[in-house]
């Protein structure tokens, strides 16, 4: 059922590969709500992904950019603003990539030159689009920046790799570009730490299903989905979250604060 939360808003989402990401959730439960935008990923992600189902679905344009390039992030602020008429209330920065991961280079071997890679792709990048943001004037006052983090970049996780360098700089980013965007424009600036989530990048972890598993039974709701997670984040591009910025917050169902479950000792328990 909609409510009308984003109604009259513009925006732009990066990042929705396939209908598992939470990037293509976002956009429908958007579209739901009342909004309007633009979907965005870098070219070969659009060459394999299926995009233009969710833009048919949606009613809206694509519109090819590479999060690393300010030529392309400047063309992609001025041509949905061409679009959809006015200048943008939402952004979600849903853009990760690691290639130490893709060709399994343990972490304690990186090849340095994909590191660089992974941080300007999945980090760096949102300070580019945030930089372009603030220079063109391109967000509405009282706007809203999102990332997708994830808790790894506290925490030691063996299997996230250099990710986690990526996704620490990434809520850096949040909390610095928070201040200064929230001092010029009372610009927004936020990351959402999710559950792992069953999506085509999160899959691809070696490991990832039994730590799947692990997660949801140390967390007393249970891992979120990536449907909630685009309801949190639409609440979080809505005007009933004005005075929320350069916050990195959890949506785990209650991972990130618990030591151990029940559930967890139960089977260590069973496994002596």
């Amino acid at each position: 059922m909609s409510h009308n939360l984003l109604k009259g808003k513009r925006g732009i989402i990066t990042g929705a590969l396939d209908a598992n990401s939470i990037a293509w959730k976002v956009a429908q439960k958007a579209h739901a709500e009342g909004a309007v935008f633009t979907l965005s990923n870098a070219p070969i992600a659009l060459r394999m992904g299926e995009i233009k189902k969710l833009a048919d679905e949606t009613g809206s344009q694509v519109i090819a950019a590479d999060a690393t390039s300010v030529d392309e992030i400047t063309a992609l602020y001025q041509q949905s603003m061409d679009v959809l008429g006015g200048k943008i209330d939402f952004v979600l920065h849903s853009i990760g990539m690691s290639p130490n991961i893709r060709k399994n280079i343990p972490y304690d071997a990186l090849n340095y030159d994909f590191l660089i890679k992974s941080l300007d792709v999945s980090a760096i990048s949102l300070h580019k689009m945030l930089a372009v943001a603030k220079k063109m004037d391109a967000i509405s006052e009282g706007g809203s920046v999102l990332a997708l983090s994830y808790i790894a970049a506290q925490r030691a996780y063996s299997f996230y790799n250099d990710m986690a360098e990526a996704k620490a700089m990434l809520e850096s980013i949040v909390r610095s570009f928070g201040y200064h965007y929230g001092k010029a424009k009372k610009v927004r600036v936020n990351s959402v730490s999710q559950s792992p989530t069953k999506t085509t990048a999160g899959s691809g972890i070696k490991g990832f299903e039994e730590f799947y598993e692990y997660a949801n039974s140390m967390s007393p709701l249970g891992n979120a989905s990536a449907e909630d997670c685009a309801n949190y984040c639409l609440t979080l591009f809505s005007d009933f979250t004005k005075m929320v910025t350069m916050q990195n917050l959890y949506h785990d169902g209650g991972y990130s604060t618990t030591g151990i479950s029940t559930e967890v000792m139960e089977g260590f328990k069973q496994n002596k």
